[in-house]
C-alpha cells in the first residue's frame, strides 16, 4: 500500500452482468446437449469483477454505469452482492423498462470458458450522473471499452484533472475510438490487439498503435505473460505466473483492478503489471469468476514467494 492514509479510490464504468457459469468436461458438439457437474449463481461483467477484484486488494472501489429496471430480479441480485463486496453502488443508473444483462457460461475441463450474453442495445443510451459527482476523490479510472459511447466525456474530463484513466480491452477498438485519446493507459488482450491494429504480431501491433496515442500499451497473453511498451517506446515483458488454472473466467478484469489500483497507489506500469499478473493468476486457480479474485494479502505472497 502506499503512504497515504486513504486507500485510493477507483471508478469502475461498465453494465454489470448477472452469470450462470456451468461446468462440463468439454463444451457441446452443435445441436448436442451436455450434462453439467457444477452450476453457479455469480454476478459479473468487466468492471464489476473488476470493482471487486480493487475492493479485496484494498482500494475502494464504485462502480457506476446502466442496470435493468428497479423492478426486475437480476438487477438487485447484483447490487446486494456488490455491497456485500464493499463497493460504492450509489451512481448506478436504473433504466426504467429494461433488462439487466444475462449470460451462460461453460467453463471446460481446462478452464476456458464459453458464453453467450443478452444486453438490451439500449442500455448504451444511458447518461451518467455529473462529472463532479463522479470524479470527487477520484485516484483512476478504469472504463471498459465498449462503454466509449457513453463515458468518453467522463473520461476525457478525468484526464484534463490529471486523473489516470485505464481502458480494459477485450474486443476490437475502431483507429477512430476516442479512448486512444482519452485513456493514459490501454490494457488490450492479444487477439483484440491485433485485430485493433491489423497486425498479426503482439509486439508489431503495439508499436503500430502507439502512433495513434500517447496513452501505455499493453497486452496480456495469458500463461505466456504481458508484453507492453516502455517509456522509450521499447518493448518489454512481464512474466505470468505459472499456476493451474481451472477458471479463467474473469482473469482478465481482475489483471485491469489490480494494475488501476497499483498505479493509483503510486507505483510504476513495471511493478503495477507484475502485482496485476499475480492476482490474475491466483484468481485462475479457483472456480467463481471475478467472486475467485484474491485477497491482497494472498498477492502480497505469491510476489515474495517468486
Amino acid at each position: 500500500m502506499s503512504a497515504k492514509t486513504i486507500a485510493p479510490r477507483i471508478l469502475c464504468i461498465g453494465i454489470p452482468v448477472r452469470d450462470l457459469t456451468f461446468r462440463v468436461g468439454s463444451v457441446p458438439e452443435h445441436g448436442s446437449k451436455a450434462n453439467a457437474t457444477h452450476l453457479e449463481e455469480i454476478c459479473g461483467g468487466n468492471a464489476l469483477n473488476a470493482a471487486i477484484a480493487i475492493a479485496r486488494l484494498g482500494g475502494r472501489a464504485a462502480l457506476v454505469g446502466p442496470m435493468g429496471d428497479a423492478q426486475e430480479t437480476s438487477s438487485g441480485f447484483i447490487l446486494e452482492r456488490m455491497t456485500q463486496e464493499g463497493i460504492d453502488v450509489g451512481h448506478v443508473v436504473r433504466m426504467p423498462g429494461l433488462t439487466t444483462p444475462v449470460s451462460a457460461i461453460m467453463i471446460d475441463a481446462s478452464g476456458e470458458r464459453t458464453l453467450v450474453i443478452y444486453r438490451d442495445p439500449a442500455l448504451w443510451t444511458v447518461k451518467l450522473p455529473d462529472a463532479d459527482a463522479l470524479l470527487g476523490d477520484c485516484d483512476a479510472i478504469l472504463v471498459e471499452s465498449r462503454c466509449a459511447e457513453f463515458a468518453l466525456s467522463l473520461c476525457a474530463e478525468a484526464r484534463r484533472r490529471g486523473i489516470a484513466v485505464i481502458v480494459g480491452v477485450d474486443r476490437a477498438m475502431s483507429p477512430g475510438d476516442g479512448l486512444f485519446a482519452a485513456a493514459s493507459h490501454i490494457l488490450f488482450a492479444s487477439e483484440q490487439l491485433q485485430e485493433t491494429a491489423g497486425v498479426a504480431d503482439d509486439g508489431g501491433a503495439l508499436q503500430t498503435l502507439a502512433r495513434l496515442t500517447p496513452a501505455f500499451l499493453a497486452a496480456t497473453r495469458g500463461p505466456r505473460g504481458t508484453i507492453w511498451l516502455n517509456e522509450r517506446g521499447e518493448l518489454e515483458e512481464t512474466a505470468a505466473f505459472p499456476v493451474h488454472a481451472v477458471d479463467t473466467l474473469g482473469a482478465g478484469d481482475v489483471f485491469h483492478g489490480a494494475f488501476a489500483l497499483r498505479l493509483a497507489e503510486g507505483r510504476e506500469a513495471r511493478e503495477a503489471l507484475r502485482f496485476a499478473a499475480a492476482a490474475a493468476a491466483l484468481k485462475c486457480t479457483r472456480f467463481g469468476g471475478g467472486l475467485a479474485a484474491p485477497q491482497r494479502i494472498e498477492v502480497e505472497g505469491l510476489l515474495l514467494g517468486s
